[in-house]
């Protein structure tokens, strides 16, 4: 089954605590304190792989965790990193933020790897906190939090060709004869449910990718048909041949046909209408179509190169080929750039430590309140003293002054009720 679009959330791995503990060697009966730092959290990456070419992996599972970083060990010794998790993504993917629906990264390469959501950072053992006063320090850090983003996968395939026209005009069984694609043909309306790709061969190292952009008929830019879930598909190719069928077989009128498909682009993205393209006349072998045939060169082939031809007799195919090879060599396309906007990060830091006043209680809240709690042992003297010297060292005290607390009364630190005291 194709899928171009998987919404999913990423949660790198958390830090590491650091350790507490003591050197236990004979002959040292005093020995230090001997905790190792925590490990790394594993990174959420994404990486293209040149094999896959749909996102049907994140079709039914939406959350994906990296691995916690090992806690620190004695000895000194450190805690194993978390592993990292890679998602495996087709070529041409763009990563988008949930929220801001803008563009964060771009894959547009094979095996181009980026880091989404990078792990936290493990936190340091008591072996760190010795000082010249602090001999055996029976505290050690807290490991940081991972960073977590709800992301949009969204893939635009990447080919140098796209063929566009009105359903049942000939475009699969024009891919079918040039390329080795087997897609569905059948003679009716939305045959073609997913994009299919092709590789055209036209001699030695001469070659190129061509897609059938199925569903596109007039409305499909609003959503009517198919059209509206593949039009994006057409952004990265470099020319467009637009297959029309010339014997009006359906009581259509190639000229009308042609001018609607275009409306259609145009409405989707401005830009579309920008790209070269190449008119495919199929059907040729049918009544009507001689007449018609005039009828378009009349109408557009002053500015368009027209090759009438027929998939059914493969007449011009090879024609039509040559001159789409030859076209692409003065198009320039292949950083095969998207009309999408770039996400924008926000830099609002989240403030690390919240002094405020609510009915009356006060409380002391942040991320960095949140790990120094984690990283107190509140049975111990020299962990307390150390978690009252970083509040007054962030003025937390003095804010707490100024907002008019007193000696005795409560305040809320992190969940923990504290009395607060000069």
């Amino acid at each position: 089954m194709f899928i171009d679009i998987a919404k999913i959330k990423l949660k790198a791995g958390k830090g590491g605590d650091g350790a507490v503990a003591w050197r236990r060697e004979k002959y040292e009966p005093a020995g230090g304190p001997a905790g190792g730092d925590g490990g790394r959290g594993g990174n959420v990456i994404v990486m293209t792989d040149s094999g896959l070419h749909t996102l049907m992996d994140f079709r039914y599972k939406r959350e994906y965790k990296a691995e916690n970083g090992q806690k620190g060990m004695n000895k000194l010794k450190f805690g194993r990193d978390g592993e990292d998790i890679i998602l495996k993504v087709p070529v041409g993917t763009l990563i988008r933020d949930a929220n801001t629906k803008g563009v964060i990264y771009d894959l547009k390469e094979n095996n181009m790897s980026v880091t989404v959501c990078k792990g936290g950072k493990g936190g340091l053992g008591n072996a760190r906190f010795k000082t010249s006063t602090r001999q055996a320090p029976a505290f050690a850090q807290a490991g940081n939090i991972g960073e977590e983003r709800e992301v949009i996968l969204e893939l635009k395939l990447l080919a140098d060709v796209g063929l566009v026209g009105f359903p049942n005009v000939g475009k699969s069984t024009l891919l079918s004869i040039v390329t080795s694609a087997t897609p569905k043909i059948a003679n009716y309306h939305f045959t073609t449910l997913t994009p299919n790709l092709g590789v055209v061969k036209i001699g030695e190292g001469e070659s190129f990718v061509i897609a059938d952009i199925p569903g596109l008929i007039e409305g499909a830019s609003e959503g009517i048909g198919l059209g509206d879930e593949f039009l994006k598909h057409v952004e990265r190719t470099g020319i467009l041949i637009h297959v029309l069928d010339i014997s009006g077989s359906e009581y259509r009128d190639p000229v009308e046909d042609f001018y609607k498909i275009n409306e259609e682009l145009v409405k989707y993205n401005e830009k579309l209408g920008e790209k070269k393209q190449i008119i495919f006349a199929n059907k040729m072998d049918m009544p009507g179509a001689e007449e018609n045939l005039k009828k378009l060169k009349e109408k557009l082939g002053e500015k368009y190169e027209i090759i009438a031809g027929s998939c059914a007799t493969t007449k011009n195919l090879d024609k039509l080929m040559k001159l789409t090879y030859n076209s692409l060599k003065e198009v320039d396309y292949k950083n095969h750039e998207t009309y999408d906007e770039e996400h924008v990060e926000e830099i609002t830091r989240e403030e690390g430590i919240k002094v405020f006043k609510d009915n009356g209680e006060y409380f002391v809240e942040g991320p960095y309140i949140d790990k120094l709690i984690r990283s107190t042992n509140f049975d111990d003297y020299d962990s307390l003293k150390y978690f009252q010297e970083n509040l007054r060292k962030n003025k937390v005290v003095e804010k707490l002054e100024k907002l008019g607390a007193e000696d005795g009364c409560s305040v809320f630190i992190g969940g923990y009720e504290f009395e607060f005291f000069e």
